[in-house]
């Protein structure tokens, strides 16, 4: 009788750590790849340190997440690639992202940038909230502009206004996608 009841009593616990480890590796498996885009959105939407000088893309291919793009400062290439990979569901981090010359003048030419576009009438308003959709890249006094803006007439007007901020070395490159382009007769 107590050799059946150890034998029970085992099968019960074997049964119970399957269940276990089973339940700990449901999250990760079943993880669909739209659970892991919100999580990837979600921890670059949250991120404290994300600014108006980074700008950091994703593609997520299964459990597998590429990230993309610039920060200003090689802390937040650390923090953003250990972020990700802890989603559930995550299983491989490619990093391709490139950490920016930290310089003096490259800041400089970033605020300038920044008090151009942000200074104008039209473009004021993505001066509000926490992240404005409007991302200035310097990169050894080269300025690129990414990000969303609502017409085509913004970004038009945000391309001139960061050309003639300062001292960027070559033509401003513009990259900002527009939300609402202009339908096509």
């Amino acid at each position: 009788m107590r050799t059946r009841l150890l034998g029970i009593l085992g099968a019960g616990l074997v049964v119970s750590l399957g269940l276990a480890y089973a339940s700990n590796q449901t999250p990760a498996a079943s993880s669909s790849a739209g659970d892991i885009n919100k999580g990837v959105a979600h921890a670059l939407a949250v991120y404290p340190d994300y600014t108006i000088w980074d700008n950091v893309e994703y593609h997520v291919n299964g459990g597998e997440v590429e990230l993309s793009g610039v920060v200003s400062e090689p802390v937040k290439k650390s923090d953003l690639l250990r972020t990700v990979q802890r989603i559930p569901g995550v299983t491989v981090v490619s990093d391709r992202i490139r950490v920016l010359p930290l310089s003096p003048m490259d800041n400089q030419l970033r605020w300038q940038v920044a008090r151009a576009i942000y200074g104008d009438n039209i473009l004021s308003r993505y001066a509000v909230g926490p992240l404005s959709p409007i991302h200035i890249i310097v990169d050894n006094g080269h300025v690129t502009l990414a990000g969303v803006v609502s017409t085509e007439m913004e970004k038009n007007v945000a391309t001139m206004r960061a050309s003639g901020a300062g001292l960027s070395f070559g033509p401003v490159v513009n990259n900002l996608v527009v939300e609402n382009p202009p339908k096509k007769k």
